[in-house]
């Protein structure tokens, strides 16, 4: 894992195992699972019951393969901590034998010197030195820090009920009245299945699956032994996000919801292209009713927009101006000497691997299935020198356009939250910054639980 990826997996493995303990639950859907990078942590780390669903084939047998790697490591780091525990006590055990020796001894000569009263008031501190007064404090301070990094890594139960909102990174969300959360206790079985998750004969498992997950898709014919769990999603890619919030809606099961969407510009509108015929019935954008009745639209330049990433530019990363003036370029030449102006192929990553203006053009074309022959070295040339003054112009558009991002953003998602809030059986639901956004820009997570049965 990269960095980023490590920051996103660590921020929400911990959210998504106290939300289980705090609705006593051990089975996640871990959906548009990819690599299984989430899914192997809350397995192996937390010992909950993981099902990955991906819809690539190729994910899935990466993702069994690198969980089997996983597992086998981390019984080795798991013999390790252990060893280093009793490590640790051994050696202060033999602290303590000699201090006690050293002590014993004192004690001796002390009642065969005590001749005088003044002897026999004399105590042991006032000619006994402090013999490693401060190695046993240390070894005694590691000691504690080893159980408790122990017990919360393995036994995440809270002992008194709480409030969810604990669970939470703080500032998450706003404390407003209408994200007030119901207090629950954990059960006594679910605190003896936390403490008893590295004994467990069924912890550490990860079932990666490959399915195509639509708004439709029946659970069901997917996971077998399906049972009360929660529903998750690191970056799920376009319609996925809102087809999350779809199923869990439906899914009686599904007790829980904490789902991180991204890809805007990939998402369906239904108010799009309204002269257009379509049979599709569950739309990516909008959901909720209100902006239904307003037949809002965003479009996918707007959409493009909201992946933009305004708290990076704000610390300097800045914008890819270059490639976005070469790609603008080559959108001119294709129009002019091609007559296309849409196309269904994609350029990609072709900037980082080109080498000057006129690389980047013939590797397009040729990507794009363009006969390159038909443009001279002059013609391309010619395109670059005449728009090559105007870079500053689409600097400052891209820069307004990254400072909108974030209006953009904040009504895909909370068109979703709405969403959620119009269900009956929604007892909570809220929109939490989960990750810094300069390491993350995609750091919203929609996370809701249903009401008690």
């Amino acid at each position: 894992m990269n960095l980023k990826k490590s920051h996103e997996v660590q921020a929400m493995s911990e959210l998504i195992s106290s939300i289980a303990d705090y609705c006593g639950i051990k089975q996640i859907i871990d959906l548009g699972s990819g690599k299984g990078y989430l899914s192997s942590f809350l397995s192996l780390k937390y010992g909950l019951k993981v099902y990955g669903i991906d819809s690539s084939n190729t994910n899935t047998h990466g993702a069994e393969e690198r969980n089997r790697k996983l597992k086998k490591h981390w019984k080795v780091y798991r013999r390790r901590s252990k060893l280093d525990v009793n490590g640790l006590a051994l050696q202060m055990a033999k602290e303590r034998k000699v201090q006690d020796e050293i002590k014993f001894k004192a004690d001796i000569e002390g009642v065969c010197n005590s001749s005088t009263a003044n002897q026999e008031k004399m105590s042991t501190s006032d000619f006994l030195p402090d013999f490693s007064a401060s190695v046993i404090s240390n070894i005694r301070k590691q000691m504690e820090n080893l159980h408790v990094y122990s017990h919360r890594e393995e036994n995440l139960c809270f002992e008194n009920a709480f409030s969810l909102r604990d669970l939470l990174p703080i500032n998450a969300i706003e404390p407003t009245s209408s994200s007030h959360i119901p207090k629950r206790k954990m059960s006594e079985t679910n605190k003896e299945r936390r403490k008893m998750t590295s004994k467990s004969n069924e912890s550490n498992i990860y079932s990666p699956l490959t399915s195509f997950i639509t708004a439709d898709s029946e659970l069901h014919d997917i996971i077998k032994d399906l049972e009360d769990c929660l529903m998750v999603g690191l970056h799920t890619c376009g319609d996925l996000a809102p087809n999350t919030l779809r199923i869990f809606t439906s899914e009686s099961e599904i007790k829980g919801v904490c789902s991180v969407g991204c890809c805007y510009h990939l998402l369906s509108e239904e108010f799009e292209n309204p002269h257009k015929e379509c049979t599709q019935e569950k739309w990516g954008f909008p959901m909720c009713r209100y902006l239904k009745e307003e037949r809002w639209c965003c479009g996918r330049n707007a959409r493009m927009s909201a992946c933009l990433a305004l708290e990076r530019v704000a610390v300097g990363q800045g914008l890819p101006t270059e490639s976005l003036f070469y790609r603008a370029v080559l959108q001119d030449i294709i129009k002019d000497c091609y007559g296309i102006t849409k196309c269904d192929r994609h350029v990609g990553k072709i900037y980082s691997k080109s080498s000057s203006f006129l690389d980047y053009v013939r590797k397009s074309l040729k990507k794009l299935g363009l006969d390159e022959s038909k443009l001279p070295e002059k013609i391309i040339m010619d395109y670059y020198e005449k728009y090559k003054p105007r870079m500053n112009e689409l600097e400052a558009f891209n820069t307004l356009k990254v400072v909108l991002a974030p209006c953009i953003e904040t009504l895909i998602l909370l068109d979703r939250l709405c969403y959620l809030k119009e269900q009956d059986d929604i007892a909570w639901s809220a929109l939490v910054k989960l990750f810094d956004p300069v390491k993350s820009p995609r750091c919203y997570a929609i996370i809701a639980l249903k009401k008690q049965q």
